[in-house]
């Protein structure tokens, strides 16, 4: 069933990346061990990697440290589940992307009610995405990539960070938009599709500004405009 497009429109809204965490028992003194981020991503995204900027920048300033762990898979329930069975003092937090607001409507059972147990702290950035392709791509523009998919229906490759995570979205609102065939493949994260991607085994992604640019400026990819 394909969603309507009114939904993928507002699901695939630049949502703000939040840091969460369970409901708190406030406290005067925090944190009074060390304390986990946990992201629901492979090493080497956008997620994991603004995990581990911010880590040491907290365990600087509150005392303690802030120790980033990868817990990927069903494009962060596994790792929002883990936050939510943790004991609820603020020790073990969850690194929010627009994912988590996708899966509340995309899954019909989950383990958690994301907005009765996840409480936010603070915003972090937002982010965009940018469509890229091989640089070996024939096509150099988005009405040439359109062009050249419908002239090979089901014959090219998109991958995405997770069914349902933001790349995943944003492919789909794209291939609604267009009436093209582009097959989806999944990956457990960004830094396990780019590999894919950058060799040519799939042809296009939709990637966060922030990931896809070091690989532009390398010319390992480049974005379709």
């Amino acid at each position: 069933m394909k969603p309507p497009r009114r939904k993928f429109l507002h699901l695939a809204a630049g949502a703000a990346v939040l840091l969460a965490v369970s409901r708190i028992a406030r406290a005067q003194t925090y944190p009074t061990r060390p304390a986990r981020i946990i992201v629901g991503y492979p090493p080497g995204g956008v997620t994991d990697i603004v995990a581990r900027l911010i880590a040491p920048w907290l365990s600087e300033r509150l005392g303690q440290s802030f120790v980033t762990e990868n817990r990927p898979g069903a494009s962060s329930n596994i790792a929002t589940e883990a936050v939510v069975r943790a004991s609820p003092d603020g020790h073990t937090l969850l690194l929010v992307s627009s994912s988590n607001a996708a899966n509340v409507t995309l899954y019909e059972k989950l383990n958690f009610n994301f907005i009765r147990d996840i409480a936010p702290v603070a915003s972090i950035g937002r982010d965009g995405f940018v469509m890229v392709v091989n640089p070996s791509f024939p096509a150099k523009t988005v009405p040439e990539f359109i062009a050249y998919t419908k002239a090979n229906p089901g014959k090219l490759n998109m991958a995405t960070s997770g069914a349902g995570s933001g790349s995943d979205l944003y492919g789909q609102l794209f291939k609604v938009m267009t009436a093209v065939d582009l097959v989806t493949v999944h990956y457990r994260g960004v830094g396990p599709g780019l590999p894919d991607l950058m060799s040519g085994r799939v042809e296009v992604m939709f990637l966060p500004v922030a990931s896809a640019m070091g690989y532009i400026r390398a010319g390992k990819l480049r974005p379709r405009g």
